[in-house]
């Protein structure tokens, strides 16, 4: 039965979508300038069987993704706003929506941001959608990117000032033209220099007016204000009315900060997600929201206290979950020692020897210099002051890995993707040093300098398998 109602739907959706395509090549011949043979500076939209909405789809994703009521209501908000459920006659110009869905962790933000992924997919307009985030694990969490990659700064920072005016590229503009949604997630950790810059370039690839709210696309913000909030950088629900009277003129940033905390006050949706998915323990769940509310009591700290790890308890950090459980420090050197420790570790329980890449260090010169006590020091530095790129990289198969650049977020290949480490490639004839005086390391260790690629599951990939490779590598 419903086989046979999808296909009278399809057939009544050819007739529209025709009428559709028609409208577009109608639209085209209309922007086409004959004197110069460009075209102006409207957008097209690209030609693509969109399927029409209705109600049994939209249904039908929300009880796949079994949304509750909260969740319903936000998801039917912007799927109505999508579908144009909002206008009432055809010559309605569509209101723009700028909603905010605030919750705290495990209240199913995640879980709505993939339910409405998928209507944007089976609808045929995923294209139109664009999914950010502050960091990039955040972003990997929602199979987005960061706000940084959108906005086309790299890794390099010495090229973060010069990406932004230029209007003119084609690679970084052609990705935004065409969008029309922007689901903003982990606000709190957004600042309003930020916001002020994803503002001016969305408005810069729209070709709309620069005093247009976000280029007039919708953006729905995702998140919890009570949580990390940003770094060198004013939050999003910052009072400039409550700062101290400075009789100076404001400085560009400020005015540019005021322009964007006047976006966030032009928020005229807000749908507030309560329900706890996540926990399940009663009294742990009381905890976190008393603590959320700054009224913590003396049981909560005895409650907390009983989650130590300690002497006198009956769980061992070598026994499984625990063993593999993160750790967090507050220092980057005691953390890449731990890290070499764990490969150490792991690499005697499968009987391995640990491998170790070295980074290589250059340096522009006339002729060759031989500096062995430079090159010690350099591969000592701390990785954050290298780009975040150690002198030493331990790796044993089986081990977890980050991906740290975008290297094809269509096919889930994005900054923050996890992925599992099996096998490092390297060119075996040439020389490799082993059990060298790098005493951090034991004395069987590898010590490659020329690593040429490593092989690395990625089980959110959406490449199933590659030639002569295992699925998911």
């Amino acid at each position: 039965m419903m086989e046979r109602t999808e296909s009278t739907l399809n057939e009544q959706n050819d007739t529209d979508v025709n009428e559709l395509v028609g409208a577009i090549e109608e639209n085209v011949s209309l922007n086409f300038d004959s004197n110069n043979g460009l075209l102006n500076h409207r957008c097209i939209v690209p030609v693509s069987r969109i399927t029409l909405p209705n109600e049994k789809t939209r249904d039908h994703i929300a009880q796949q993704f079994t949304l509750n009521k909260n969740q319903n209501a936000a998801f039917m908000i912007i799927t109505g706003h999508l579908d144009g459920l909002d206008i009432l006659n055809e010559d309605d110009k569509r209101e723009q929506l700028i909603m905010c869905v605030p919750g705290c962790g495990g209240t199913g933000e995640s879980q709505l941001i993939r339910a409405l992924t998928a209507y944007f997919t089976q609808t045929n307009r995923a294209h139109k959608l664009r999914k950010l985030a502050p960091t990039s694990v955040a972003a990997a969490e929602i199979e987005g990117m960061t706000i940084h990659s959108f906005l086309g700064d790299g890794r390099n920072r010495k090229s973060k000032s010069k990406v932004i005016n230029r209007p003119g590229q084609m690679a970084h503009e052609n990705a935004r033209r065409f969008v029309e949604y922007v689901i903003l997630d982990e606000m709190s950790m957004v600042g309003l220099s930020l916001l002020t810059r994803l503002n001016k370039l969305v408005a810069m690839a729209k070709h709309c007016d620069p005093m247009t709210t976000m280029g007039g696309i919708s953006i729905i913000l995702f998140g919890d204000y009570i949580q990390y909030s940003p770094v060198f950088d004013k939050p999003l629900y910052y009072d400039f009315s409550t700062a101290m009277y400075n009789k100076k003129l404001p400085m560009e940033k400020e005015i540019q900060q005021k322009s964007a905390r006047a976006l966030i006050l032009q928020i005229n949706c807000v749908a507030i997600l309560e329900q706890q998915m996540r926990t399940k323990d009663v009294a742990y769940q009381a905890l976190l929201n008393r603590v959320r509310d700054g009224k913590g009591t003396h049981e909560d700290w005895l409650l907390l206290r009983t989650r130590v790890i300690g002497i006198g308890l009956h769980i061992s950090l070598n026994e499984p979950p625990w063993n593999e459980a993160p750790i967090l420090v507050y220092r980057n050197e005691l953390r890449t020692e731990l890290n070499n420790r764990a490969v150490i570790n792991k690499a005697y329980e499968t009987g391995r020897s640990p491998t170790v890449v070295i980074a290589t260090d250059t340096i522009k010169a006339k002729k060759h210099i031989d500096l062995p006590d430079l090159t010690k020091r350099l591969l000592a530095l701390s990785d954050n002051k290298t780009e975040h790129l150690p002198g030493y990289l331990p790796l044993v198969p089986g081990m977890p890995v980050l991906l740290q650049e975008n290297i094809a977020c269509e096919i889930g290949l994005s900054n923050g993707t996890l992925g599992i480490f099996h096998e490092l490639i390297y060119d075996e004839t040439k020389e490799h040093t082993t059990g060298a005086d790098e005493g951090i390391f034991t004395a069987d260790t590898v010590f490659v300098r020329n690593a040429q690629y490593a092989l690395v599951e990625i089980r959110k990939s959406k490449i199933k398998n590659l030639e002569s490779l295992d699925p998911l590598i």
